[in-house]
């Protein structure tokens, strides 16, 4: 006598295998609790969308959350792009994901740059360091430097210039 299983009594196990084979081996982890989110957030849209195209701010109205998480979960279960994904390829060179990236804080020179601004720093007298910190970091005029650390706006002058040569000379 063959053996029949009943199909929708292992249904639940069934996507449960397939969903813990999809989490776990998934190029980046994702919460299970965000992914729920996601996945409630995109049976949301699929539901409003019949009537007209939903915004976030729909979805998250619906759900009774924030819409910055709706939007939060949605990016987390996006797929990784590769850094080296063509986006356009006009028969000559291609243009990849990487040639639209750009870190403008983070290069070769700003780095080096903030190392010798450092070091010049440290080399000024602690009064030289309030006077060009409150100038340059706070945005403080000379007179307001001057009132504030008790010396006279000619001073305050004198002392930034010297410091200012100091530290181009180190430089």
């Amino acid at each position: 006598m063959p053996l029949f299983f009943h199909v929708p009594t292992f249904m639940p196990m069934i996507i449960g295998e397939i969903r813990r084979y999809l989490r776990d081996n998934n190029a980046i982890r994702v919460s299970r609790s965000l992914r729920d989110t996601a996945y409630r957030a995109l049976s949301v849209k699929e539901r409003l969308s019949k009537e007209k195209e939903p915004t976030v701010e729909d979805i998250a109205r619906e759900m009774g959350i924030k819409k910055e998480e709706v939007v939060f979960a949605l990016d987390a279960i996006l797929d990784p792009v590769s850094l080296f994904e063509p986006v356009y390829h006009d028969g000559g060179d291609a243009l990849y994901v990487m040639d639209q990236v750009s870190d403008t804080r983070s290069t070769d020179e700003n780095w080096t740059e903030t190392i010798a601004l450092k070091e010049a720093m440290r080399r000024l007298s602690e009064r030289e360091k309030l006077i060009l910190n409150l100038r340059f970091f706070q945005g403080r005029t000379q007179m307001e430097v001057a009132e504030e650390i008790g010396i006279s706006q000619a001073q305050v002058s004198r002392l930034e210039k010297s410091a200012l040569e100091d530290m181009r000379r180190h430089i």
